[in-house]
């Protein structure tokens, strides 16, 4: 993804901030709170009644990852139904992570999961072909509390980078949840940035800050 230099003036002193630009992509079934949990961490705001996500929808959200550095989250929103179209190898394309989505309630959506990943690992990959990130998200945990040791499991042995139980409506471990994936997303970069168009970058490669960042409290670790 391009990622951008700007230059910010702070108290009468020039300091350049690095601004990286990252897509996310939102995948889950219908109905699992995709919409929800990004209008809370975009616009901090809830709602019971939004509309079913038609095709894909887009937000940004802006993060100050520390004094040097501004990240930019461009999250996609993908329709629950559009696995079953070809659609989705456009929207995949260069994304660097994604949010799988489930609802605790029903557990059809948990069933759904492994097909988002197998159809996210299958469409986009990193630069040096690895898949990129995914961290699980049970959502609507102010409804069910998830089994913790069961999902331990399932991310180890199916390749998240781990998951957060999560809820839009009491705003419960989402900045976590994206914060632990930009971590992620950050670590799993190995060489220099590398310019492409006048004032334009691409991010092939960011490590220094990511060690230092990481705070994945609901993360495996292995």
């Amino acid at each position: 993804m391009a990622a951008g230099h700007n230059g910010s003036i702070t108290g009468g002193a020039a300091t350049m901030q690095q601004e990286l630009l990252f897509k996310v992509l939102v995948i889950g079934d219908l109905g699992v709170g995709k919409t929800s949990i990004i209008k809370r961490y975009v616009h901090q705001i809830f709602s019971q009644h939004y509309r079913a996500t038609i095709g894909v929808d887009f937000a940004l959200k802006v993060l100050q990852w520390n004094n040097d550095t501004v990240i930019r989250l461009q999250l996609w929103d993908i329709a629950g139904q559009e696995r079953y179209g070809n659609m989705t190898r456009v929207y995949y394309r260069e994304a660097v992570g994604a949010l799988v989505v489930f609802d605790v309630t029903r557990a059809s959506t948990f069933d759904a999961v492994l097909k988002w990943k197998d159809d996210l690992d299958s469409k986009v990959t990193l630069n040096h072909g690895r898949p990129v990130p995914a961290v699980l998200l049970a959502n609507k945990c102010d409804q069910l509390a998830p089994q913790q040791p069961k999902l331990d499991s399932f991310c180890r042995e199916n390749g998240f980078v781990g998951w957060f139980e999560t809820s839009a409506k009491e705003n419960a471990n989402i900045e976590e949840a994206a914060r632990c994936l930009v971590g992620h997303i950050l670590n799993n970069e190995e060489s220099p940035l590398v310019e492409r168009d006048p004032g334009s970058l691409v991010l092939s490669g960011y490590t220094n800050t990511a060690k230092d960042h990481l705070n994945c409290s609901s993360c495996m670790k292995w």
